[in-house]
């Protein structure tokens, strides 16, 4: 399939930025969408599979309308990684970012979901923008005055490593855990407006272990890497909100860095308030990854490979010795409770009816057998006394 495109008014530096330093931007796009584009000026041809090329038209007119500023290949990057029904929603947050937006349709459910409930919960794999959109509307009501202060808190856990003890003070031992919130931070605020807010108070950031006690009003709460949380700490956490507060909880589940006997919290809380109201959940997938093309691709690729794993464990896994006591104990306590009350009286009445009848003729035996030996030993010794006198 073959489309034409002519962009008028032509904007000659448009569509410079548009094209890219050697059209290093439309070779960026073919690859991506497989598809082959030419152009002349303003008029430009795309040439591939009919969905692709379609595809590829909007990611340009979506690349034009952005073109107006400064454009580049990270932002040409975020455009393809973005769903093309998306393009042209305008659902801009209130940042430094000039084009900070929901890439796709379930980010659109999230920021949804923040906006309207004074609970969220967001679960989903690395780099699809769970912790960044939070940050994103936090600072969004900071900026439109919704909140007073923002309170980002993670739980002190290594990914699979122990470091041991950090030196310095609190804020210096909690820095290296947080340090993707305050890359955020200074990403959407810029490094001099973080350093005034937290100067007045106006951020802050806090571990988990010291939010105990706390009500926190006003404040726009996250709590990110929820996954490495205890279900006592997820409790904890969400009962600190207080009166004009939002909270939004983000994590991945198939990142857990606890030990293997501990249950995550956020897998817990996860069915327990998922009926509650004005508790939001949204789950992101693969097709929500907004870093590098080949993140989407690994995502997939494990979760592949953990699926291929789990089949046949769970077809063949053998039985334990403490799950055959289990099934035992199950088949012997269900099979005691499918016999009927009445049976179970009756056959213990008949078998102690039984039992008192054999005792008392087995006393019976036995009396008359001692009388007898008692009367035979008695004509036995009369018989030899009569003897003796004869």
């Amino acid at each position: 399939m073959i489309l034409r495109h002519s962009f008028t008014p032509p904007n000659n530096a448009r569509l410079d930025r548009l094209c890219g330093p050697l059209d290093s931007h439309l070779r960026m796009i073919e690859e991506a969408l497989g598809v082959h584009i030419a152009h002349r000026h303003e008029q430009f041809k795309i040439d591939g599979p009919k969905d692709a090329t379609n595809q590829a038209m909007e990611v340009l007119q979506a690349a034009y309308e952005a073109a107006n500023r400064s454009f580049d290949a990270n932002m040409l990057q975020l455009i393809l990684a973005s769903d093309p029904s998306m393009l042209g929603q305008d659902n801009t947050l209130h940042t430094r970012k000039p084009h900070l937006t929901a890439r796709t349709q379930n980010q659109a459910v999230y920021l949804e979901q923040i906006a309207t409930n004074d609970i969220t919960l967001a679960i989903g794999p690395a780099g699809t923008g769970k912790t960044y959109l939070a940050v994103a509307s936090a600072v969004d009501a900071l900026e439109r005055s919704n909140v007073q202060r923002i309170v980002l808190t993670r739980p002190a856990v290594e990914a699979g490593e122990r470091l041991g003890f950090l030196p310095g003070d609190m804020h210096q031992k909690i820095d290296p855990y947080l340090r993707p919130l305050y890359d955020a931070l200074y990403d959407l605020m810029g490094f001099e407006k973080v350093t005034k807010a937290f100067e007045r108070g106006a951020l802050e950031v806090a571990p988990l272990a010291f939010m105990r006690g706390r009500t926190l009003n006003n404040a726009f709460v996250i709590l990110d890497e929820a996954q490495n949380t205890t279900p006592e700490q997820m409790k904890m956490f969400l009962t600190r909100l207080g009166f004009g507060s939002k909270a939004v909880v983000t994590g991945d589940v198939s990142q857990i860095d606890l030990p293997k006997d501990q249950r995550s919290g956020l897998v817990e809380v996860e069915s327990i308030l998922k009926n509650v109201a004005g508790i939001g959940l949204c789950y992101l997938n693969s097709a929500d990854v907004v870093r590098h093309p080949l993140v989407a691709r690994i995502v997939d690729a494990y979760d592949h490979a953990a699926q291929k794993v789990i089949s046949p464990t769970a077809a063949t896994a053998p039985i334990t010795s403490a799950a055959k006591a289990d099934t035992q104990k199950s088949t012997k306590v269900s099979t005691l409770t499918t016999v009927p009350a009445k049976t179970t009286r009756r056959t213990a009445a008949k078998k102690i009816s039984q039992a008192s009848t054999t005792a008392s003729s087995k006393s019976k035996n036995i009396a008359p057998s001692t009388k007898k030996t008692s009367t035979s030993s008695k004509t036995k010794t009369a018989a030899t006394s009569i003897r003796k006198k004869k």
